[in-house]
């Protein structure tokens, strides 16, 4: 193979694109990708939700399921941090870099430390194992120390002990697993790391399900752990394949190894984590500011924004499956192709989410009473959650701005504090509007709070992008997220007419998902939402070919 055709088929098979006259083209690629990875999170959603259940059945509402929740801390940090946000900024662009570099080359020689990508991980991955297995045992052994912060009123913390050292595992497992999942999303593999949450319910709830009569709740700590090394296992073996598979090899001189990539040193690994801890103490503030309202307060904003938040992540998938395109193409100097590629992801992902907006907004209530109802969760319960639910989906969009707009950043090969600093004045909204609205709304107040604070650092987010990273269009994407937004109003104004029309709570969702996407879809043709014609047109091209 030439050193041309060889720095082609290694850009086509990292950033989604073909070779010539090799299907697919990069937009299904991407399509069929965006796809399959959120059918992935669906079904671990679905199982998460099956997991909580079977704990709540279990240990109800009890000192035992408090021991759990409060170990349960550990991996909620763990998966922000070294999965979803912190590993996947840092680790994508410096795999796409090296990439670039391979491709550049037109060599992927056989030793190590001849090609870029296994020199980045022979570089890397040792430090961050050793690291990593040192973070997890000083938590065991600090564990006592930690629960006293987390839950300094448990009158008995010793079970919350045992199980924050079963959870402890995760700070290991969950890294390598974020660093697998970065590695194989740059190189274009997105099917194995969007089923690593599979994996780790499955764990959880077998585990539970098994130990339960034996172990008590230490059996759902247990099962964190066995979980989280279900995930490692997913994608190692794709992970192993793409490192032993011998590259196409070329005439050009070989890259020298390089050391640690620059893309991972502490001046730019310091704002991506301080980023991802503003970010997540979101969460932090509400369960803080709600402990001071009447009891099943914090169990309304959790119930509320884990089914909310289900749109965002969906929309989410689209720029997971293009954050390494945006990073090649940031490592390759093609600021024209990473302005469109990112201006497209905002109106694609927009659009996603305001069309699950308008049916939180149109069907709270019914969603809530289908998925909750039953056993101590009474009406009233419903009633409060479905409130926060609506309010909470006032912010979506600005959740999901947050998560696309802080990869281009973080894709510049160089340090960034800005993110930190949209995030820190969107924190500040957040804990201020908080303590305001608490007092005379409770939850209702404190939704409120995170929607004005998250929407705050998308907006600032999104003015500064074009002089810090990527030059885009500030006012073409404001006009195409407009018209999907009014189509959001008009398809939400509809649902919540229509909800009670039909008695039968089940019945009634699904009817709404029916009309509430129908509408969206009308509304947005009518007036000419570019991106409301684009997913139709997919939409009817996949059902046509049967692709």
């Amino acid at each position: 193979m030439s050193r041309v055709s060889a720095a082609t088929a290694e850009q086509a098979k990292g950033s989604g694109t073909s070779a010539p006259g090799a299907p697919p083209g990069p937009g299904r690629f991407l399509a069929r990708a965006a796809a399959g990875a959120a059918g992935l999170t669906v079904i671990a959603s679905l199982l998460g939700l099956v997991r909580d259940q079977a704990i709540a059945r279990l240990f109800g509402a009890s000192h035992a399921s408090d021991a759990f929740l409060i170990a349960w801390t550990v991996p909620e940090m763990a998966a922000t941090l070294l999965i979803e946000d912190g590993m996947a900024l840092l680790l994508v662009p410096a795999f796409s870099h090296a990439l670039a570099r391979r491709a550049a080359a037109g060599s992927a020689a056989d030793g190590l430390s001849d090609d870029p990508v296994r020199a980045l991980v022979a570089d890397t991955f040792p430090r961050l194992f050793a690291s990593l297995a040192g973070a997890g045992a000083l938590l065991v052994l600090g564990a006592p120390w930690v629960v006293r912060i987390l839950a300094p009123g448990l009158s008995d913390p010793r079970l919350a002990v045992e199980c924050t050292r079963l959870t402890a595992v995760t700070v290991l497992t969950f890294g390598v697993t974020g660093y697998f999942s970065a590695a194989l999303r740059a190189h274009g593999r997105f099917l194995a790391p969007a089923g690593v949450y599979i994996a780790y319910n499955i764990g959880i709830i077998g585990m539970t399900l098994a130990l339960h009569s034996v172990w008590g709740v230490r059996a759902a700590a247990a099962g964190v752990a066995v979980g989280s090394v279900l995930m490692i296992l997913t994608q190692l073996p794709t992970f192993a394949r793409l490192l032993t598979r011998r590259g196409p090899r070329g005439v050009g001189p070989r890259p020298a190894r390089q050391g640690l990539s620059p893309l991972l040193g502490a001046t730019v690994l310091a704002p991506v984590v301080l980023f991802v801890v503003g970010r997540q103490s979101q969460v932090f503030v509400e369960r803080f500011l709600a402990s001071s309202l009447s009891d099943g307060a914090i169990s309304h904003l959790n119930y509320a924004q884990k089914v909310a938040q289900l749109p965002m992540v969906l929309s989410m998938m689209i720029c997971t499956v293009t954050f390494p395109v945006v990073a090649r193409a940031m490592a390759a100097g093609d600021q024209d192709g990473a302005r469109r590629r990112v201006e497209r992801d905002l109106a694609l992902a927009g659009t996603v989410v305001l069309l699950g907006t308008s049916m939180v907004l149109g069907y709270a209530h019914q969603i809530v009473e289908v998925l909750f109802q039953r056993g101590a969760f009474d009406a009233q319960d419903t009633a409060a959650t479905a409130g926060v639910m609506r309010i909470y989906a006032l912010g979506l969009l600005g959740h999901t701005l947050v998560g696309t707009l802080c990869r281009p950043f973080f894709s510049a090969g160089k340090p960034t504090w800005y993110p930190v600093c949209a995030m820190g004045a969107g924190l500040l909204v957040t804990t201020g509007a908080g303590l305001a609205l608490a007092g005379p709304f409770g939850v209702d107040g404190i939704a409120a709070a995170n929607a004005l604070g998250i929407s705050t650092a998308a907006l600032l987010l999104l003015l500064g992008l074009g002089s810090r990273a990527v030059a885009i269009r500030v006012r073409a994407v404001a006009v195409s997220l407009g018209r999907p937004a009014a189509a959001a109003v008009v398809a939400g104004a509809a649902g919540w007419a229509a909800a009670p029309a039909i008695g039968h709570p089940a019945l009634s969702l699904a009817a709404g998902c029916l009309l509430v996407p129908a509408a969206f879809l009308l509304t947005g043709l009518a007036l000419r939402a570019p991106e409301v014609v684009h997913l139709l047109a997919l939409t009817r091209q996949r059902f046509l070919h049967g692709r």
